[in-house]
């Protein structure tokens, strides 16, 4: 197992090409919109990549936006929609308490290792081009990643960090 040694850093997406919904406060607590989204079956295949801080990147050719970067601590409802038209995702809720550290991610399955304590705290399964789904966990303070841990997607900018006070 290879730990990749990173800090993070959020893309910045062009808002205008996507749309999903504020922030929801509930008296059963957050909810936070997902959109799950990739550049389509046009974009580059997963077999040519290199490393870029010690992370497997290929292309910023996939990626999750959350309504939300930072929420409150608690019962948190995560409704994800695939929005691709031609490929499945899923979304993944893990722990990230050293940002240095990442998450356990194998190169050589081109996945992160979900059985690691800490890096699947619950998911929206694989999601089929247009479904939705959703989770509904509770957080405490800290800071987490949401990522699609689909062969190859991880690598592929398919991830977003969010902060919990």
């Amino acid at each position: 197992m290879k730990r990749i040694a990173k800090t993070f850093a959020v893309a910045t997406l062009a808002l205008g090409a996507f749309s999903i919904p504020a922030l929801a406060d509930t008296d059963a607590g957050v909810t936070v919109f997902v959109d799950l989204w990739d550049a389509g079956a046009n974009m580059e295949t997963f077999s040519d990549h290199r490393i870029v801080d010690g992370v497997p990147r290929y292309q910023d050719s996939m990626g999750v936006m959350v309504s939300a970067a930072t929420i409150p601590a608690g019962e948190v409802t995560f409704k994800a929609v695939n929005s691709s038209t031609d490929i499945v995702h899923e979304m993944v809720v893990a722990a990230l308490p050293d940002m240095a550290a990442g998450l356990p991610y194998e190169e050589d399955i081109a996945r992160v290792n979900e059985d690691v304590d800490g890096a699947n705290l619950g998911e929206v399964a694989e999601l089929e081009p247009g479904e939705a789904g959703s989770l509904t966990i509770r957080l405490q303070p800290g800071t987490y990643v949401l990522y699609c841990n689909i062969a190859g997607h991880y690598a592929s900018g398919m991830w977003t960090l969010l902060t919990v006070e």
